[in-house]
């Protein structure tokens, strides 16, 4: 019996010691901290100086209660997209093809509820179902007939452009019934009550500060355990404090507005769930092995065609998500719905710190990535800065993102 209880009272103690010392471990320097992965945070800094930027620059309008609903609103499809775009270029290829198959799947889930009277959430799954069988079509040319994701996506892109110009017979297709308009433009809102604010979408926010705290600190506890470097405790509970009180801060912004968008919880779950999947599971250790080395991928025993077939599959569900998402905001289903949706993607992945070569890439930073790209658009329509001018400054920071990242590995390689 003393035998098999004393390993666990072992790990334990083991365990009790690590929290000890992760309360007193850790470096202060602050440059140092920077240094130590400057892709990741500069991007950060970035966007805070992009949100102080626009504040001042519109009097404070970008950050309105009602502006900030807007942004959440308008660009919660982009940030879906991003979230299997960068899985997608971590993996080491791309996808060309998002903006192309948020049209059809919208225009498939338009036909299915407007011309045939099927209820809302059939068109959902019918653009989900049509999401799914586009990713496994472009997995399974990329990873079993061998033929590169570049071409098959671009062949992609012109053939479901092509599809949903057929399924929509070259017309508009509107209106969606008020279940379906409700997944992109709903809120919750009075659940619990709150004078003149929402006080649910308060709640909401202290759970997610609740969340990220906890998270956080078994993270730095794991690290201790193994090692690795970490903050200070000072400076981990500040970043603590500091993110909590921007989130609080958003969450008092949409309770004074609409409240909390359902699309917001969608694009949440969805962020988490991708989060844990790319950090905590095999399928995406597996994806970072094949993007950062596909030889020593292989040789470890990883089914490469395998892991890359399902990047695909689940790059087109996302599409689908995508697709609803968008079909929703703007009621109805165009034929040039989705254009160019892919290039702002595959920006917000490579603004939130994705290597060009892949092996590199967080849902985190191509969220950020994506509300950068927010933030600017959103912020120079508000200035009334013309359409011309904001696709240059869109080019522009699109180029110095991926010449940071270049920069970034120039100076590892010289360290070494």
């Amino acid at each position: 019996m003393t035998s098999t209880k004393q390993p666990v009272a072992e790990d334990r103690l083991s365990s009790q010691s690590s929290s000890a010392v992760a309360l007193h471990t850790g470096t202060s320097d602050p440059r140092t901290l920077i240094l130590r992965n400057l892709r990741q945070s500069g991007i950060y800094v970035a966007f805070v100086v992009i949100v102080a930027l626009f504040a001042i620059l519109t009097d404070g309008v970008s950050l309105s209660p009602g502006n900030i609903t807007n942004i959440v609103l308008q660009y919660s499809y982009i940030l879906v997209l991003a979230i299997g775009m960068v899985i997608v270029i971590v993996g080491g290829h791309i996808d060309l093809s998002v903006g192309s198959v948020v049209a059809l799947t919208g225009a498939v889930s338009a036909v299915v509820v407007i011309q045939q009277g099927h209820p809302w959430w059939v068109g959902i799954l019918a653009a989900l179902a049509v999401g799914l069988a586009v990713g496994a079509w472009h997995g399974f040319w990329v990873a079993y007939a061998g033929i590169p994701a570049f071409i098959v996506t671009l062949a992609g892109m012109l053939l479901f452009r092509g599809l949903t110009l057929r399924v929509l017979d070259n017309i508009s297709l509107s209106p969606f019934p008020a279940e379906y308009q409700r997944v992109a433009n709903g809120f919750l809102n009075g659940l619990i009550g709150g004078d003149g604010y929402d006080a649910f979408t308060l709640l909401i926010g202290a759970i997610a500060v609740a969340g990220y705290a906890v998270s956080g600190f078994r993270t730095r506890v794991s690290r201790v355990r193994y090692d690795q470097p970490v903050e200070s405790f000072p400076l981990f509970v500040a970043r603590v404090v500091l993110v909590g009180a921007v989130i609080m801060c958003f969450a008092w912004q949409l309770a004074h507005a609409r409240g909390l968008p359902i699309v917001l919880i969608v694009l949440a779950v969805l962020v988490l769930g991708y989060a844990l999947l790319t950090r905590r599971t095999v399928f995406g250790r597996q994806v970072y092995a094949i993007g950062g080395n596909l030889s020593a991928a292989m040789l470890s025993g990883v089914k490469v065609r395998k892991v890359n077939f399902w990047m695909f599959v689940n790059m087109g569900f996302l599409a689908g998500v995508a697709g609803v998402i968008y079909s929703s905001r703007s009621n109805g289903a165009q034929p040039a719905a989705g254009n160019m949706f892919e290039l702002d993607a595959i920006a917000a992945a490579f603004i939130g710190g994705a290597a060009v070569t892949g092996g590199v890439g967080t849902v985190v930073g191509a969220m950020v990535g994506g509300l950068i790209m927010a933030v600017m658009s959103n912020g120079m329509q508000l200035m009334g800065v013309d359409q011309s001018i904001q696709s240059v400054v869109k080019g522009l920071v699109l180029l110095l993102a991926v010449a940071f990242d270049v920069y970034n590995k120039r100076r590892a390689g010289a360290t070494r």
